[in-house]
């Protein structure tokens, strides 16, 4: 394949100039315009991510894997609204904040202006090119997005649907790359141009994410694994637990904010386990139990250390009772990836100490860890959420893609 990572970046560079100075205005008809082209294309994305499917198939893809790369009209559809939901949220570019007044008469504010070329680097997530690719033109900045080889033909086609939209709307379709060529190579050369790629978000397992960090010459925002808890205080609701739980691990289970771990007090142990266990098990969901709660359950393996720290994006989850609050504080001090923690509780006073104390990207007080989410939280699509706690932590949404420039107005000022 006759392709070249530095002329794309350099291309996406050039791009990224005219992008930042779109107007709002300008870059939700382009967004519009890129909803619209996906849907029109339903059959032909459908066609090319069906030989991703038999490839993943082939190549023996787990089901979890097999189906965070599945594409159906309806998850087009969706796709397609969550671009349209990026239009309606505010545009951070050229907000001013912070305005204040100098004694010497001087005014000093911040602007939000763009990053520039954002790289994603990312795993067997077609979602991920149309969703990055909606965040990144919104906040005013060129994308370049590397896919895992899994994906490469869903990539692609979704990548053509972009650009036939952005070339109807007179921008630069260079504003939105997406790397053709899945050899590593390409990928350790990309991590390399610094002088024309300003961030790397890399969005995928555990490897990935590690790989990129410690092998890029660029600036990193680490997207690690979700180790979700959740954790059913002393007195709690039963039947509210039992639907955080079941909601958390069974409605989709591989996704990052999928439960992964249940904690229980072992005060509410006798009370909630019974109720818990029957309902793991007609879910068919593969229990690891500590010794505490292995009792309660007609199938389970003894838990080891390593299930702890497992993100099983299954049927799986790690049990625990804990014998109390500051327990569970201690278990997610040692084995929270720092993606969500849910506590269901009663107590007003707890659920406030459970806020402070825990400082996973989101801590959540009754409610089901899968609104860890950015189209949940209010933040239209998502580029992913950052376990890093620079610049940005949490679900990204438009605002995190941005930076601050101060802005000086002055009246001829100097300064003695």
């Amino acid at each position: 394949m006759n392709f070249s990572i530095a002329k794309m970046a350099k291309e996406a560079r050039k791009a990224s100039f005219s992008v930042a100075n779109l107007s709002t205005a300008q870059k939700d008809a382009a967004l519009k315009a890129m909803a619209a082209k996906l849907v029109e294309r339903t059959e032909l994305i459908l066609l090319e991510n069906q030989k991703d499917l038999d490839a993943g198939k082939a190549n023996g893809l787990t089901e979890a894997m097999i189906d965070r790369l599945r594409l159906t009209p309806q998850r087009i559809d969706d796709l397609s609204n969550a671009l349209l939901e990026v239009t309606s949220l505010a545009d951070p570019v050229g907000s001013i904040s912070d305005m204040k007044l100098r004694p010497n008469g001087m005014r000093v504010g911040k602007m939000r202006i763009p990053l520039g070329v954002i790289a994603m680097i990312y795993e067997a997530r077609p979602n991920v090119t149309a969703e990055a690719a909606a965040l990144c033109l919104k906040s005013g900045n060129a994308v370049i997005l590397r896919g895992g080889k899994e994906a490469l033909h869903s990539n692609l086609v979704i990548a053509k649907c972009l650009h036939e939209a952005l070339i109807e709307q007179n921008i630069d379709a260079n504003a939105i790359s997406v790397v053709p060529d899945p050899d590593r190579a390409v990928m350790n050369e990309l991590m390399t141009l610094s002088e024309d790629i300003d961030l790397i978000i890399p969005r995928g397992g555990e490897g990935l994410i590690r790989f990129v960090t410690e092998n890029s010459r660029i600036p990193v925002i680490q997207h690690f694994k979700g180790v979700c808890h959740l954790y059913v205080d002393k007195g709690a609701d039963n039947q509210m637990a039992l639907g955080l739980l079941l909601n958390g691990k069974t409605q989709r289970t591989g996704v990052c904010n999928a439960l992964e771990t249940l904690l229980v007090d072992a005060a509410q142990a006798e009370s909630f386990m019974p109720m818990a266990a029957a309902a793991l098990q007609q879910e068919d969901v593969k229990i690891h139990a500590c010794e505490k709660s292995i009792g309660y359950f007609q199938q389970a393996e003894a838990a080891t250390d390593a299930d702890w720290d497992a993100e099983y994006l299954a049927l799986e989850i790690a049990v625990r009772i804990v014998d109390d609050f500051d327990a569970a504080i201690a278990h997610l001090e040692q084995y929270s990836s720092g993606h969500t923690e849910v506590i269901c509780t009663q107590d007003y006073q707890r659920s406030n100490e459970f806020i402070r104390r825990v400082n996973s990207a989101v801590v959540m007080v009754n409610a089901s860890s899968r609104f860890s989410d950015g189209g949940q939280l209010g933040l239209g699509a998502e580029i992913g959420i950052s376990t890093s706690k620079l610049h940005a932590y949490g679900p990204m949404g438009l605002e995190s893609l941005t930076t601050q420039k101060f802005v000086v107005l002055g009246e001829g000022q100097i300064r003695p």
